[in-house]
């Protein structure tokens, strides 16, 4: 057996107090890990021609306010 496997097993077994609460953990789990990996593509210039990009059409009026 796999770990997933294993962990998906223990999941299916938690109550609905215990699976509420393995939610909340691993959204926020998941959430920290996606705001580690955006800053490290930040930090290492992954995003810079994104953000020209994004500057240029605002620039030219492309954009709109949300």
């Amino acid at each position: 057996m796999t770990m997933v496997q294993l962990i998906e097993r223990r999941v299916r077994e938690l109550d609905r107090s215990g699976l509420a609460a393995f939610r909340n953990w691993f959204r926020k789990y998941d959430s920290e890990l996606w705001d580690e990996q955006i800053n490290k593509d930040i930090r290492s210039g992954k995003l810079e021609k994104f953000a020209k990009h994004a500057l240029a059409a605002h620039k030219r009026g492309k954009t709109k306010e949300l």
